[in-house]
């Protein structure tokens, strides 16, 4: 099996590396991930510059190629450039954090997962849930077990799935639980400062309004110490509101 890894931590990021050291054991895996890091990207990609591509180094052995681009980016050229014959998997991760809820629109994790779908090829992304310095190795061992799954019983090409596990001992770890997306947001507030020069600049922040009590979602599965696995689709439409929009064929331009 040959997989691509990227991510949007960057390169050298723990996650990527635990990621690529426990993959490793049974696939050809190959690195092509940001320069540096591009959290909360989205599905950005680049247009208006050259994507510079350089070969990436780690206690003097080749690493993979570090790319000056988005997530989304690096999944691109690495399918169609850096990875020869089209890659059986993509993974992104680890991310540090969660990608839950709303914020899989905002992440570059899940975003080079879904870029892998669009191109045709299956994919997984992959978040911890916690922004510490943490041991990404029971997370990449989650990782292992669902690339193990997917090999034994592939889903439709082009599948994607987004994957959540909680920061706790393994040992408390309620096990894998299939949900669907929740709908929590960032409730956005900005601190107004200033800078030396009298410039006034805002800095964002804010808190999650979330429906962890909901067993069902990614959410209240993830706060309830479960392993969330969430099937995940690029296409935007809102079906059911389709029928509800014939009566605009009548409207005359």
């Amino acid at each position: 099996m040959k997989i691509l890894l990227t991510n949007d931590d960057g390169i050298y990021a723990r996650g990527l590396a635990a990621l690529y050291e426990a993959l490793s054991e049974e696939a050809d895996c190959l690195i092509v991930a940001p320069e540096i890091e591009q959290s909360a990207v989205g599905h950005a990609i680049t247009l208006f510059r050259p994507l510079m591509v350089r070969s990436a180094a780690k206690g003097g052995k080749f690493l993979g190629y570090a790319v000056c681009g988005t997530p989304a980016d690096c999944v691109k050229i690495g399918i169609r450039e850096l990875a020869g014959p089209t890659p059986d998997l993509v993974v992104s991760g680890i991310n540090r954090g969660a990608n839950c809820g709303n914020n899989l629109i905002y992440s570059g994790t899940v975003s080079a997962a879904t870029e892998a779908a669009m191109m045709g090829v299956t994919a997984l992304a992959v978040s911890l849930d916690t922004h510490e310095e943490a041991d990404f190795s029971f997370a990449a061992r989650v990782a292992l077990r669902l690339v193990r799954h997917l090999a034994a019983s592939p889903p439709p090409p082009g599948a994607a799935f987004n994957v959540n596990v909680p920061f706790l001992p393994e040992n408390e770890v309620r096990g894998i639980r299939p949900v669907r997306q929740g709908r929590s947001r960032t409730i956005e507030t900005f601190e107004k400062r200033m800078d030396p020069r009298g410039n006034v600049y805002y800095w964002m922040s804010g808190e999650k309004a979330t429906g962890a009590h909901d067993i069902e979602t990614d959410i209240g599965a993830l706060a309830a110490g479960y392993v969330t696995v969430t099937p995940i689709h690029y296409d935007l439409t809102r079906y059911g509101l389709l029928d509800a929009m014939k009566n605009l064929a009548a409207v005359p331009l």
